[in-house]
């Protein structure tokens, strides 16, 4: 009996390893991916350029104006407005960054560590909303502060994410009722 389990076990041979094939599989599973990512930038870039028409953004204001709110979390990105995916990538606008939000009476300020900083004139305003997703981001029903702006002739969708996501509504508020008093004074004004 026990001579049958010693034969048993010798009769096993040693595992042999194709290394020829494994590496070859890895280098073209490597370049598969290096190709999609290319695809990608490609896809990227000519993104941009149909949207080069799209004016450079204004510049920050040095700060005086009395602070109406703040903000701090993530800027998702922009789109045109009404169309979630269609993501705005020209003049930095596609890049997801950290955000500080601020609302004066003169507008909205966006600064974005390690992206381009903007802002949206108060006239520029046209509403603000909560909803629940923009290109690229998808959360729960109102987990986004979608502020909806005019520039260069395009109304965009700027999608933002407060670290404490019960200040959206404040905004949605504070954003809405700048707008209507902004398109009554105009409306006056003619």
């Amino acid at each position: 009996m026990t001579s049958l389990i010693i034969l048993a076990a010798e009769e096993k041979s040693a595992e042999v390893t194709n290394w020829a094939g494994r590496i070859g599989w890895v280098v073209g599973l490597a370049l598969f991916v290096a190709f999609v990512y290319w695809l990608m930038r490609q896809g990227w870039k000519w993104r941009g350029s149909l949207q080069s028409d799209l004016p450079a953004l204004p510049a920050v204001p040095e700060p005086g104006a009395p602070v109406t709110l703040e903000l701090s979390g993530r800027y998702h990105g922009s789109t045109t407005a009404g169309q979630w995916l269609d993501r705005i990538v020209a003049q930095g606008l596609g890049a997801r960054s950290r955000a500080e939000l601020t609302l004066t009476d003169e507008g909205l300020t966006v600064l974005r560590p390690g992206a381009d900083d903007f802002f949206v004139p108060a006239a520029a305003l046209r509403g603000a909303r909560l909803d629940k997703g923009i290109a690229g981001k998808v959360l729960a029903e109102g987990g986004l502060l979608v502020v909806t702006w005019e520039h260069g002739g395009r109304l965009l969708d700027s999608g933002f994410r407060s670290d404490r996501a019960a200040e959206h509504a404040a905004w949605v508020e504070a954003i809405n009722r700048m707008n209507q008093a902004t398109t009554t004074k105009e409306g006056t004004a003619r």
